[in-house]
């Protein structure tokens, strides 16, 4: 059995701000750099076999304090990226309403096969951070893996490693700096 650790990034300006982030490569701010901090103090001495994480800034500010204190190899991957939100990029969830009404009904009934104008699916990141997590499984089938990632593919991979519907993903967005683990049977 594997044992996945899923760590969220620690906060940006634009999380403080409720701006979509997606793959825009924010930061992490002074809060989000102290909370990284006290998250690798908590693991301090924790043993992992390997720790992935997405490539972008946030997350690989996070999950380098993690690997220091745990000794764990890091590797970087963008299929751990957050979803690519496209125009919304950057934008506070009124301005995307008010800009982009139809989109974002759309998306919320059908947030597995429709994207916001310029971006991806809720289905292509699925599909995308599933694939790393399989890789993991079959890489470190009695192992411990830390996964370090954005709210949206964290919560994919828990709805996923819980047997729950997909639809009811945007319940499971973790906060800012947290950590969950599950241990998952078989290959």
């Amino acid at each position: 059995m594997t044992r996945l650790t899923l760590v969220r990034h620690g906060e940006t300006d634009w999380n403080a701000q409720g701006r979509y982030q997606g793959q825009s490569d924010v930061p992490l701010n002074a809060h989000g750099l102290a909370q990284a901090r006290a998250l690798a103090q908590r693991l301090r001495g924790t043993g992992f076999d390997a720790i992935y994480s997405s490539d972008l800034a946030r997350a690989v500010q996070t999950a380098e304090g993690l690997a220091a204190v745990t000794g764990a190899p890091l590797y970087l991957d963008r299929r751990l990226r957050e979803i690519d939100q496209g125009e919304w990029e950057g934008l506070l969830l009124p301005e995307i309403k008010a800009r982009y009404a139809e989109a974002f009904r759309r998306r919320r009934l059908d947030p597995l096969g429709t994207c916001p104008p310029g971006g991806e699916s809720v289905g292509q990141v699925r599909e995308r951070v599933l694939e790393v997590v399989r890789e993991i499984r079959e890489t470190f089938p009695h192992g411990d893996v830390m996964i370090v990632s954005h709210g949206l593919a964290i919560a994919l991979i828990k709805v996923h490693l819980a047997a729950l519907s997909v639809e009811t993903v945007w319940d499971h967005i973790p906060p800012n700096a947290s950590l969950e683990e599950f241990t998952v049977e078989g290959s």
